[in-house]
């Protein structure tokens, strides 16, 4: 009888060894997706930051300019000081989007190969 129920058991654990390493794969393409998902909208939030510090570059141009031509050098000190710091933001900014781009690269390159995988089964 106890060789019997042993028999069963292995046969019961072959017989859903397949489906719970299908199972376990399809959660690792769900992680890749997930990541994908993740790295593009901090792409799109990167891009954002990069218009608007963008934007507040040439505000700050233009106010150095109206400063020095009016003589006011606290104020044109104050602006460059901004334009300084706008400058950094967009280079880290940048920095951050070609990062993202390089991870959205190699999760797409890991959701493909997890396909080709799967198509050879």
């Amino acid at each position: 009888m106890r060789r019997l129920f042993a028999l069963f058991a292995v046969l019961a654990l072959a017989a859903s060894a397949p489906r719970v390493l299908a199972a376990q794969d399809s959660s690792a393409a769900k992680q890749d997706r997930k990541e994908v998902r993740h790295d593009r909208r901090e792409l799109r939030g990167d891009r954002k930051d990069i218009r608007h510090d963008t934007r507040g570059i040439r505000q700050d141009r233009r106010d150095v300019r109206q400063d020095v031509k009016a003589g006011d050098t606290t104020d044109a000190r104050r602006d460059a000081r901004d334009l300084r710091r706008d400058r950094r933001d967009r280079r880290h900014d940048v920095r951050d989007a070609r990062r993202d781009r390089r991870d959205l690269r190699q999760d797409r390159k890991d959701i493909h190969q997890d396909q080709k995988k799967d198509s050879t089964k």
